[in-house]
């Protein structure tokens, strides 16, 4: 993977699987974190017998990066996309002498099974299948389809949408998070839910008249920008209730000037990620998700855990965790955002709190590990 070391939801579920595994199996992390970084403290990594190799991919010499980097450009906007030239795309994006090393520190672990974690290892882990024979191969998805493919992904995007699929089918299993996004797939895929990666804290009395969201500032993802402005309006009719974001990132100086401007610094109260998050779970009253797009919910996981009810945008992944117990807006739509804060003020907290509690089992470690150990062991 490319971080264990690091804050980050992908970071603490993979941290959560490799220390089940690492009660029956031998787990090595290979991270491209640099050694100075290593922290195994962070996610109670030190709590298991986990080994750890770092890897940095070598150099390309310049005049071979220009030729890859005209190809890839290439094939991105004209050339059409087929097996042949999507082959080609493979080596232009990704250079032998970078192929060579990962495959080399790969068969130096002599591994029975490797993940590639997050979508563009999955497919570096695809181009070195036949140079690791007999190991099997599996990708692990941690976007969801339309993050990954869609005209305005931050990520990858529709151009280069084939050769992904053409290299993951390579793999011997790819696992995405939801069945929502295993149908949009052009070839079967495994949906293992990401599991409760923390022990909950206090549950919440339901009595603070407070709102949370917690996750990343990252641009048009968890929409911290659409709720403050549905919170603005929602104050219009409320003078008690306020809002605790908690998150660290490239739009926070935005989300600050906008508090400013609508006048709400003593309403709404930005903090920083902590790993100590129960807390604000625990002292909440409702849990907002105002998310354009989600590969997994697990921040609702954690919410409900505490027995908090749900404010979230109609996302697929959402639907499908939460069932009818969410209480959701049209993604984007900050009017009906605003309308469904106020009508979580007015539910019967205790029925919704119950019903939190009875839905956050179902992603217990204990019967995630089993699903995860059912691939491993072909069962």
């Amino acid at each position: 993977m490319d971080s264990i070391f690091s804050y980050g939801g992908v970071q603490r579920v993979t941290a959560v699987i490799a220390k089940e595994l690492a009660k029956d199996c031998d787990v090595t992390i290979v991270t491209l974190d640099a050694p100075s970084l290593e922290n195994t403290a962070l996610y109670g990594l030190h709590e298991a017998k986990i080994h750890y190799r770092f890897f940095s991919y070598p150099e390309t010499s310049r005049w071979k990066l220009l030729f890859c980097k005209a190809y890839s450009y290439l094939y991105r906007k004209y050339i059409p996309q087929n097996q042949f030239t999507s082959k080609l795309y493979g080596h232009s994006s990704f250079p032998s002498e970078k192929r060579k090393a990962l495959t080399e520190k790969l068969k130096a672990g002599d591994y029975d099974v490797i993940v590639g974690v997050h979508a563009p290892l999955a497919v570096r882990l695809a181009a070195c299948k036949q140079e690791l024979k007999g190991v099997k191969l599996i990708g692990w998805i941690h976007n969801s389809y339309k993050a990954l493919f869609g005209k305005s992904s931050q990520y990858i995007g529709d151009e280069v949408q084939k050769f992904y699929e053409i290299q993951l089918k390579k793999l011997n299993e790819t696992i995405v998070l939801s069945h929502d996004d295993a149908s949009q797939y052009s070839f079967p895929v495994q949906v293992i839910y990401n599991p409760l990666t923390l022990e909950p804290g206090k549950l919440s009395q339901g009595n603070s008249k407070r709102f949370l969201a917690v996750g990343r500032f990252s641009r048009l993802h968890k929409g911290f920008d659409l709720l403050i402005e549905a919170f603005h309006l929602f104050t219009k009719k409320d003078k008690e209730w306020t809002l605790d974001i908690v998150g660290e990132g490239e739009e926070e100086a935005l989300y600050r000037k906008m508090i400013a401007e609508y006048g709400l610094q003593e309403r709404i109260h930005i903090h920083p990620f902590t790993n100590h998050i129960q807390t604000y779970y625990s002292e909440a009253q409702v849990y907002v998700l105002s998310s354009r797009w989600e590969g997994f919910g697990l921040v609702l996981v954690e919410a409900m855990a505490h027995g908090l009810p749900i404010v979230s945008s109609d996302l697929p992944t959402s639907k499908e965790i939460m069932g009818d117990f969410g209480i959701y807006f049209t993604n984007g739509n900050v009017e009906q955002l605003a309308q469904q804060l106020e009508f979580a003020t007015r539910i019967d907290w205790t029925k919704a709190s119950a019903e939190a509690l009875q839905i956050a089992q179902r992603f217990d470690i204990s019967h995630i590990i089993e699903q995860w150990k059912d691939i491993i062991y072909e069962r």
